[in-house]
C-alpha cells in the first residue's frame, strides 16, 4: 500500500516541477520555494521554445533550473541537456549539482550511469537512457568546444558577464558565438534553449534576444514604479503586476527583505542595485553612462561664427539618420536642433586639443572645439597616421590651426612635449 501511494506522488511530482522542487528543498533541507520560485518554475516547465529568465541576484534562477533538468530526464530519459556558461567552471558547478541530485534523491538514482555509460561530472549519462553520441547531460564554456553535439535542451546559463560585454566588440562577438545554439538544437517541436541572465549593459544580448524569437520574463526585487514599469516592456512577469505591492516593496521579502534589500543598495550602489536587482539596464545605464549622444545637437556651422542660442529637443522628427554613422547604445540617437536663433556673432574663442601617437603605428588625434555664449561647438576632429615628429602629420594640424583661427593648442604630454616647437618657433 505504501508503494502504491509513493509511485502515486512520484507521478504528480513528474507531472508538475513545482512538485518537485518542494520535495528536493526538503531534501535539501531548504525553506519552502517562495511565490516568486515557483513562478518561475512555471515558467520552466510552460514556457516557449525559445525563452529568457531574467530574476534578482540570489534568487536561486540557477538552482531551479539544475532541478529542472533532473526533473526532465525523470520524465524522459533519453533527452539530451547542454549546458553552457561563459566560463567552463561555471558550466561544470552546473552539471555536478545536477549529478549531485540524481545521486542523493530516492526517487532519481535509476538515473545514475551504468558502468558502460559515461560518468564524468561534465559529459555523463543516466541509466536508462539509449546508446547515443551525446550524453545525457555535458557542460561547456561559450568559447567551447560547442561544435559536434547535439542536444534537445540548452541551457544558457550566465553567458554574459562584464568580461565578455564590456566592449561593442566583445558583445558582436558574443552574438556569433550563440548563434551555434540553433547548429547544436534537435529539429524537434520539444527541442529548447533557456536563457539565465542578468544584463549588464542597455546594449546586452539579452535585451537583443527578442528580435531572434525569444520570449523574456523578468522578476525584479522590488516593485517598480509606475514611471519604470513600461521600461520593461511586455517582459515584466504577471505575477509582479498581481502582487498589489507600493512601489518599493519586496516582491521575494522571504529571499530579501527590506531592511535587506536597502543593505544591498547602499553596498552596490544606485546603479548596479539597478542593473543586479531590478534588472533594469536603461535605469541602469542612465547612472552608469550619463553623457549620452543625445545631448549633442548636430547642425551645421562655419568656421567663423555661430547663432546665438539653440533648441534642444531630442524629438524623433529631429533625429539624424541618413549616411552619419550612430556609435552609440540602442535607443540612444543624435538630433537636430529644433531651432536657433538668427542672430550669429563670431565664436569668443577657439582650441586645438592633440593626443600624439609618439612613433608608433596609432593615428594622432586632434579635435578643435570654440566657444560661444556658453555653448561649445566642435568645428573638426579627426588624425593622421603618423608620429609627432612627422612633416605629413605637422604641417596639416598647423594648417587646421590657421584655418579656424585657434587660440591655443593642448598637447597631451605622452611623447608629445614640445611636438609644435619646430612649427611655431
Amino acid at each position: 500500500m505504501k508503494k502504491l501511494v509513493a509511485q502515486q506522488q512520484l507521478e504528480e511530482i513528474k507531472q508538475d516541477f513545482r512538485k518537485f522542487v518542494y520535495v528536493l528543498w526538503k531534501h535539501l533541507g531548504l525553506p519552502d520555494p517562495t511565490p516568486v520560485q515557483y513562478d518561475i518554475c512555471k515558467y520552466l516547465q510552460n514556457g516557449p521554445q525559445r525563452m529568457m529568465i531574467s530574476a534578482f541576484r540570489g534568487v536561486g534562477k540557477s538552482w531551479l533550473t539544475s532541478a529542472f533538468v533532473v526533473w526532465l530526464l525523470l520524465n524522459d530519459p533519453d533527452k539530451k541537456i547542454m549546458v553552457v556558461s561563459a566560463s567552463k567552471d561555471r558550466a561544470d558547478a552546473f552539471s555536478v549539482f545536477v549529478k549531485r541530485i540524481i545521486h542523493e534523491v530516492d526517487f532519481c538514482l535509476h538515473l545514475k550511469p551504468g558502468k558502460d555509460q559515461r560518468s564524468s561530472n561534465i559529459s555523463f549519462d543516466v541509466g536508462p537512457a539509449r546508446a547515443d553520441h551525446s550524453p545525457s547531460v555535458k557542460s561547456v564554456g561559450i568559447t567551447g568546444q560547442l561544435t559536434g553535439s547535439r542536444a534537445d535542451i540548452i541551457i544558457a546559463d550566465d553567458v554574459e558577464v562584464a568580461n565578455n560585454s564590456d566592449t561593442q566588440t566583445a558583445r558582436d562577438k558574443l552574438s556569433e558565438q550563440v548563434k551555434e545554439f540553433d547548429a547544436i538544437l534537435k529539429p524537434l517541436p520539444t527541442s529548447r534553449i533557456i536563457y539565465l541572465g542578468t544584463p549588464q549593459t542597455e546594449d546586452s544580448l539579452y535585451n537583443k534576444i527578442g528580435d531572434r524569437g525569444y520570449q523574456t520574463q523578468v522578476w525584479p526585487a522590488e516593485m517598480p514604479s509606475e514611471a519604470q514599469i513600461p521600461k520593461y516592456g511586455d517582459s515584466l512577469a504577471p505575477l509582479i503586476l498581481k502582487m498589489g505591492l507600493k512601489v518599493g516593496e519586496p516582491t521575494d521579502p522571504k529571499r530579501f527583505d527590506a531592511e535587506d534589500l536597502m543593505k544591498r543598495k547602499a553596498s552596490y550602489g544606485r546603479s548596479g542595485y539597478q542593473l543586479q536587482f531590478q534588472l533594469n539596464t536603461a535605469l541602469s545605464d542612465e547612472e552608469r553612462y550619463p553623457l549620452k549622444v543625445s545631448d549633442l545637437i548636430v547642425s551645421q556651422l562655419d568656421g567663423e561664427s555661430a547663432p546665438m542660442t539653440f533648441q534642444w529637443l531630442p524629438h524623433p522628427d529631429r533625429r539624424v539618420g541618413g549616411d552619419i554613422p550612430n556609435m552609440a547604445m540602442s535607443g540612444d540617437y543624435l538630433y537636430y536642433p529644433a531651432d536657433n536663433s538668427d542672430v550669429t556673432m563670431p565664436y569668443q574663442g577657439v582650441v586645438m586639443s592633440v593626443d600624439p601617437s609618439g612613433r608608433g603605428k596609432d593615428e594622432t588625434a586632434y579635435a578643435i572645439v570654440a566657444q560661444l555664449n556658453g555653448y561649445l561647438f566642435v568645428l573638426d576632429a579627426g588624425g593622421f597616421a603618423g608620429g609627432y615628429d612627422a612633416d605629413e602629420v605637422l604641417k596639416p594640424l598647423a594648417m587646421l590651426a590657421k584655418k579656424y583661427n585657434v587660440n591655443e593648442i593642448l598637447v597631451e604630454s605622452n611623447f608629445g612635449d614640445g611636438m609644435f616647437t619646430t612649427i611655431f618657433s
